[in-house]
């Protein structure tokens, strides 16, 4: 049956006036006749990693991931986001292009249509190596510790393969650095783990000693390299054709063609594989300008080990396609007029390209489309019409760019047109740069700009280019042929067009000034993060002037500002006619602007002054490049560029360990090849248990709000569903979780108190099938009132019981009144800090495994915390601990999200598995994960505090407020440590500190990589800041005069002793950085500089180590056992997310136990091997592991002292294991430690025990560079020094400081959370909330650790009594990160001066580039103030105010 007569009966809509007409054809009537004519197939063909795949009719509903992750060999290509934002589901398509030339394409299996793989060679992770066999790619990034949790490396591989194999050109690799980094073919990729160092560094070392390319750093970055660019749009390689035809074409795998062209034996060719000697990398280096002897070899660079394009496509000819159900079918045309055609008949069918948008549709806003059609393949849509000679090129009147041509393709395209064309096509040049900065990579390899224009998206980055371009779209309908219709006249309203429901957009043409004339078109576009980020403002500007300089035509176009890409027709009109170089027309178009866009206080989007702001910058930077360019007077170009950043480099200063013979060795994650080999398995990729089911939440979409009703018959009638759970399938008595207090339902009963929260589960045969029919489920509410600010919350007096407080001093006897009334000033400020989401690129996932035969049930999670869930899980199973078994190998990611936030997920699956008997997945979506699994504190300090005459502090008095959200999981505890680090490094006498915890209508924060630390730490910067600004002391010598001295006391009164090396660390990066002598260059650079600003800062950090008051949590136990053969097995309570635990872990065990790391085997944590473990947090997990590993050791070793002596201390272990185990001595022990010293306890004085083990420190010293125009900001360098101990292992430590940095700058720079006046979390994936990418590390990045004393003494930390002496490393250097935020505040201080703004400075944190901005307060940032009407709101809260 065509799949077309089955398709449901659209609506036919009619006026009520009307008489009776003829009924409107059916789908399957209008479709039928063009399937049986055309569409005579249903059968996908293509190629999978070398391998001829044959897919009939498959499931319409399926993207190309879905199928990926269906086949059980295929698993490492993952799911991270769903939106196409995070790169995690990165795969290379191979294509033939015109010339038969290979284009490898990365794409985003998340989005990418199924239905375009046909006739295509897909290449996954699998097909490039295995652990036995891994490519070299992939071991560079395993040994250069380019790998942490694991589940971002597959993409990230993915799309360095793509391109390395692109960039393959007449028999050598033509790469430079800036291709690797600058050029965007990262950007849609994400990694929470490493800080990106040391993947770029793999990278970059593999193309110069295994490829032999041509690596080269160029002067500017500013203008592409257009020679490096693939061009073949519009050069035909001489070979025309590939392997297998008639002629010598090359088949793509680089160097190892048997046609490719010969090279000499002195060029650098990857046709000679790399030797020994080629390899000078050390395997854990990220400098590449060191020569240093390698640690480790590499495997040499086999081109013949490649994957060839399969011959048999060369020949494939594209056939029409049709398959689907009575849902949903697809059509694939291979011509332009059969897509004309399928319009003709069945006008409303949606046309997929990339399906960047459309599937995002599908997956979140649940839109269904009937009968999609896909275009990609159609030759006539991506063919460009090259130009014949360079007469033609020259009499080029417009540029006709294909409406389906990848955006990739267009970019390339403007490039070479620029490079020949010249100042003619400045247009060009202007829309290859938005693109540029358009999505990721793996987006613009498949979006076009017809899908860009036809979506209407107010913020498109290349509407405002091609609107000031003058451009023209022709659109072509069954009926009225081809026709143009303007640019300026398409867009209609929000997210509407002129284009008919019939109609396909086929080029758009760009009109190309004549030679001579005066013109000039420049893009730009701001953004909260530079790369792969939705614009907040776009805008295109276009003049052109006559011989005199006067304005005869002009084009202001903004997106940003609008329902639509719109044009500024006031500022147009007010320069038409008069001199352009005149500063008075800027100022009258800057007038008109204002009157153009006066945009409401709670305009949808929000940022109101701030999108003000940028159109008057925007235009402003315009004027000045526009009159540089056109060689016009009264124009300082360099003031006004934009910052574009270079190269990133960096160094780690490695010290080779004396004295042991495995701890301290720079060994590489255990599981790196797997996780770039895509073999390591995390929960989801485990195969399908039989009779397997899939759960889906169903969440409530009110902040606060009674349940009336809940409809569950439509979901429960969908294909596959089988039950669903809710409030009545758990005793109420059991229904309640909680870390610390048990108060929140897994079940909402009766109310909701959260936008997220969760009310029922639905499960069914597929995830698909569940996630369709819980988005079915329908719920009545009356809707309540909801608090949702921290500031809303102490007003109405919304507080959890928490109560604690420290007191110091004068403060411990009563008010602190009379210690203020003796200092010589006092400051007071409130300061504020918003959360942080964690992103973890893996999301909450858990899979249930019931055993009926005694109720016991294996549940493995992807969580820090074993024990809680194995409690919460024994308490909905009404079964005892004992009968549950808690497992997890690894997880891709957590900082802590995981600690508690896992509890509920495995807790649902366990009940839904008790009650059908079967095995239970979930694997949460990325929105439904952030709604659900809370993130970072927002905090706000209102602090006092008094100094002497010299600032030195005498007296803190401060209250500390969290928003915990509605209930309270560890906020509690999030706020004890908070209290705890308000001292950050600096003495405080007297000090009184309260801690709030906020109740709201919010989703529940949780733990995350600092608990508490970091914000405030932040908060005490902040007013070290204003201290030193207001008394007009240097910030850096207020903070040595305020820094602790041995023997001062803390405000929870523990002792500063001999092991706090903060001192030292501030003098030996001061040298190391270069920091006084860059100061002054600081100063000099922003006394020539109007619009550029820069700022250094050097801040230090002290973390406390131990579960503070969790007294009962500092424990840890192990199990290692010796078999007979020698080999050993390895089981502890810390669980591996990325931060090299089990790494460690191993080579304690080796260490100890005198063996190799290879012989050592750390299985996955579970309780039934270890029972009660602590969660993996507080950075705690080496210590307390550590030594319950070493412990057990210690037992084995005593046991086997006898067999060493008798065999020699050199002796294998198999051999002294088979002797002990013949005289039948126990080679099993059971290893325990507990952390002794601690045991502070709230409210005690007098002889409280310390609250922390010890301290993790460190130092960081970071330069920024501002643009004041825009917000914009770009990290020159940064230096950190950290005390990490004797270090376990150096490398793997290195990572957790480079990723916590990263990580921290992203909190106080770029990572905001958003929420609607209604109570929903607005920032809940990629598209939205941002994370550092690759181009935002510092450009800089030097990490040392501390060594010596400042006299060049070695430094002992034996004193410590941790695992070899080593300390924490995973949460301290996260604070660091704040020294990009300070920076920027030095940077924003250095432009109000020069602007002549004299009020105090107050920035919050996150430094957006809208606060950034607003914080300057030029003349631009005045006039666009927009003032609030009685009753408006700005259209986003933050929930930190």
């Amino acid at each position: 049956m065509a799949a077309a007569e089955i398709l449901p009966k659209p609506p036919i809509a009619r006026a009520l006036s009307e008489p009776e007409s003829v009924p409107a054809p059916t789908a399957a009537e209008a479709l039928t006749p063009l399937i049986e004519s055309t569409y005579r197939t249903s059968e996908l063909r293509f190629f999978v990693n070398g391998r001829r795949v044959s897919v009939p009719n498959p499931n319409p509903d399926w993207v190309l991931l879905d199928w990926i992750r269906a086949q059980d060999s295929l698993k490492g290509t993952k799911l991270g986001c769903g939106e196409g934002g995070c790169g995690a589901c990165t795969v290379v398509l191979q294509t033939v292009e015109k010339g038969r030339r290979l284009r490898h394409m990365a794409v985003n299996a998340c989005l990418f249509p199924l239905i375009g793989v046909d006739g295509k060679s897909l290449i996954t992770i699998e097909g490039l190596g295995t652990v036995a066999r891994p490519h070299p790619l992939q071991e560079r990034i395993a040994k250069m510790h380019g790998s942490q949790c694991g589940f971002c490396t597959p993409g990230i591989v993915m799309s360095l393969y793509a391109l390395v194999r692109n960039s393959y050109q007449d028999g050598k690799f033509r790469l430079s650095s800036s291709d690797v980094e600058l050029q965007g073919h990262l950007d849609g990729n994400l990694c929470r783990c490493t800080g990106y160092k040391p993947i770029l560094e793999a990278a970059k070392t593999f193309i110069v000693e295994d490829l032999k390319g041509d690596l080269v750093e160029e002067p500017s970055v500013s203008t592409p390299d257009v020679d490096n660019i693939s061009d073949n749009l519009l050069q035909t390689p001489a070979n025309g054709k590939g392997c297998g035809a008639s002629t010598n074409g090359s088949c793509g795998r680089p160097g190892g063609c048997c046609r490719d062209p010969s090279t000499s034996s002195s060029g650098s060719s990857v046709g000679r594989v790399s030797s020994q000697d080629s390899v000078t990398t050390r395997a854990t280096s990220v400098d590449s300008g060191k020569n240093v002897t390698p640690a480790n070899s590499f495997i040499p660079y086999d081109p013949s080990a490649e994957l060839i394009f399969p011959p048999a496509l060369w020949k494939y000819e594209q056939r029409p396609l049709c398959y689907g159900d009575e849902r949903k079918v697809w059509f694939k045309p291979t011509t332009l007029e059969q897509l004309i055609e399928l319009k003709g008949a069945w006008p409303s069918a949606k046309i997929v390209g990339g399906a960047s948008e459309t599937q995002i549709e599908v997956r979140f806003k649940k839109s269904e489309y009937r009968v999609c059609i896909y275009t990609s393949d159609i030759e006539e849509l991506n063919t460009f019409k090259e130009p014949c000679n360079e007469a033609e090129l020259n009499a080029l009147s417009e540029v006709s760019i294909p409406g389906n041509m990848s955006l990739t393709k267009v970019e390339e395209l403007c490039a070479t047109l620029y490079l020949k064309l010249g100042a003619r096509a400045s247009a060009l040049e202007a829309l290859r740069k938005q693109l540029r900065y358009f999505a990721g990579r793996q987006i613009r390899n498949v979006a076009s700009l017809a899908g860009n224009l036809a979506t209407a998206s107010p913020i498109s980055d290349a509407a405002p280019a091609l609107l000031a371009a003058g451009s023209i779209i022709t659109i072509r309908t069954k009926e009225e042929g081809p026709y143009d219709t303007p640019l300026s006249n398409f867009f209609v309203k929000y997210r509407t067009t002129q284009l008919p429901a019939n109609g396909v957009i086929t080029h758009i043409k760009i009109p190309l000034p004549p030679s001579g004339v005066l013109e000039v078109t420049k893009a730009y576009k701001q953004a909260k993060r530079k790369d792969d980020d939705i614009a907040i403002v776009t805008a295109g500007f276009r003049v052109r002037l006559d011989q005199q300089g006067f304005v005869q035509q002009a084009t202001f176009a903004f997106g940003g500002m609008a329902p639509t890409t719109t044009a500024a027709t006031s500022a147009q009109n007010t320069v038409l006619g008069k001199q352009w170089a005149d500063s008075s027309t800027r100022e009258e178009a800057v007038g008109a602007l204002l009157k153009d866009f006066d945009l409401s206080f709670g305009v949808p989007g929000g940022m109101a002054q701030y999108r003000k702001a940028l159109t008057l910058s925007l235009f402003f930077r315009f004027w000045h490049e526009s009159i540089a360019e056109l060689g016009l007077p009264e124009a300082d170009y360099d003031t006004v560029q934009e910052i574009h950043r270079g190269v990133s480099t960096g160094t780690r200063d490695y010290h080779a360990a004396s004295g042991t013979k495995v701890v301290g060795k720079e060994i590489p994650h255990l599981s790196a090849l797997k996780h770039c080999t895509g073999e390591a398995e995390y929960v989801d990729d485990m195969p399908q248990q039989k009779n397997e089911l899939h759960c889906a939440l169903v969440l409530s979409t009110k902040a606060h709000a009674k349940i009336l009703s809940v409809d569950w018959s439509v979901a429960l009638g969908m294909p596959g569903v089988v039950g669903y759970l809710d409030k009545d399938s758990v005793p109420l008595e059991s229904n309640n979780w909680g870390p610390i207090r048990v108060d929140e339902p897994l079940f909402a009963v009766n109310e909701v108190y959260s936008h997220g929260q969760t009310i029922g589960l639905v499960y069914a045969e597929t995830a698909l099938q569940a996630q369709a029919a819980a988005a079915k489920v329908r719920v009545m509410y009356e809707t309540l009132s909801a608090i949702l600010t921290i500031d809303q919350a102490i007003e109405a007096g919304s507080y959890f019981e928490h109560g604690k407080q420290l007191k110091k001093g004068a403060a411990i006897q009563g008010p602190l009144d009379n210690v203020f009334a003796k200092c010589e000033h006092i400051f007071e400020g409130i300061t504020k800090l918003g959360g942080q989401e964690h992103f973890y690129l893996e999301t909450n996932a858990a899979l249930a495994i019931p055993h009926a035969e005694d109720g016991s049930m294996e549940v493995y999670a992807s969580t820090q915390n074993l024990m809680e869930n194995q409690i919460f899980v024994a308490q909905v199973l009404g079964v005892p601990m004992s009968r549950v078994n808690m497992r997890v190998r690894r997880l891709g990611g957590a900082y802590g999200g995981k600690e508690s936030r896992s509890t509920p997920i495995a807790c649902l699956v366990a009940i839904a598995a008790k009650k059908e008997r079967r095995p239970m997945r979930m694997m949460l979506n990325r929105d439904e994960d952030i709604a659900t699994s809370g993130q970072r504190h927002p905090m706000q300090c209102k602090w006092k505090i008094g100094t002497d005459a010299n600032g030195i502090i005498q007296c803190l008095d401060a209250d500390l407020y969290n928003n915990a959200g509605y209930s309270l999981d560890m906020s509690g505890a999030v706020m004890d440590r908070a209290c705890t680090h308000i001292d950050n490094c600096y003495n405080i006498p007297h000090a009184w500190i309260r801690g709030w915890v906020c109740k709201t209508h919010t989703v529940t924060n949780t733990a995350f990589r600092g608990f508490g630390g970091p914000q405030a730490m932040y908060f005490t910067e902040s007013f070290m800041s204003a201290i030193a600004e207001q008394l007009n002391i240097d910030i850096d010598e207020l903070r040595l005069r305020n820094l602790y001295k041995e023997g001062d006391l803390t405000p929870f009164l523990q002792t500063i002793d001999v092991d706090f090396h903060i001192p030292t660390m501030l003098e030996q990066i001061s040298g190391n950085a270069d920091y006084e002598n860059r100061r002054r260059d600081v100063e000099i650079f922003n006394s020539k500089n109007r619009y550029r600003k820069r700022g250094i800062c050097k801040i230090p950090t002290k973390f406390g180590l131990s579960f503070a008051t969790a007294l009962h949590l500092n424990q840890a136990g192990a199990y290692v056992r010796i078999y007979e053969d020698g080999s050993i097995l390895l089981h502890h309570g810390g669980t591996e997310m990325g931060q090299g635990l089990y790494t460690k872990m191993c080579q304690v065990a080796a260490e100890e136990l005198g063996v190799s790391v290879d012989q050592i085997f750390n299985k996955d944590s579970q309780t039934d091997q270890v029972a009660n473990p602590s969660p993996t947090a507080a950075s705690s997990g080496s210590d307390l592991n550590g030594m319950a590993v070493k412990n057990a050791c210690d037992q084995l070793n005593e046991r086997l002292a006898p067999y060493r002596k008798q065999f020699g201390q050199d002796a294998p272990m198999s051999v002294i294991a088979h002797a002990a185990y013949r005289d039948r001595v126990n080679l099993a022990a059971n290893g325990f430690w507990k952390m002794p010293r601690i045991g502070y306890k709230w409210g005690n004085y007098k002889d409280p025990l310390p609250m922390y083990y010890y301290f993790t420190q460190g130092v960081a010293v970071t330069e920024v560079e501002l643009d004041v125009l825009t917000g914009d900001h770009t990290v020159l360098r940064t230096d950190i020094i950290m005390d990490v101990g004797r270090s376990i292992n150096p490398s793997i430590d290195y990572g957790q400081i480079e990723g916590a940095f990263v990580q921290g700058q992203g909190l106080f720079t770029m990572e905001e959370s958003l929420w609607t006046r209604e109570g929903e979390l607005f920032t809940r994936g990629p598209g939205t909330y941002k994370i550092p990418g690759f181009s935002d590390i510092p450009q800089i990045f030097n990490v040392s650790m501390l060594r010596n004393d400042s006299s060049g003494n070695a430094i002992s930390w034996k004193h410590l009594r941790s695992i070899q002496s080593s300390k924490g490393i995973g949460e301290p250097p996260l604070f660091l990160g704040s020294t990009v935020f300070f920076a920027l505040r030095e940077a924003v201080r250095a432009a109000r001066e020069m602007n002549g703004v004299r009020e105090p400075l107050i920035l919050n944190a996150p430094a957006t580039p809208e606060k950034l901005r607003l914080a300057i307060g030029d003349d631009f940032v005045t006039r666009a103030a927009v003032t609030a009407k009685d009753g408006e709101t700005n259209f986003f809260v933050r929930i930190e105010d």
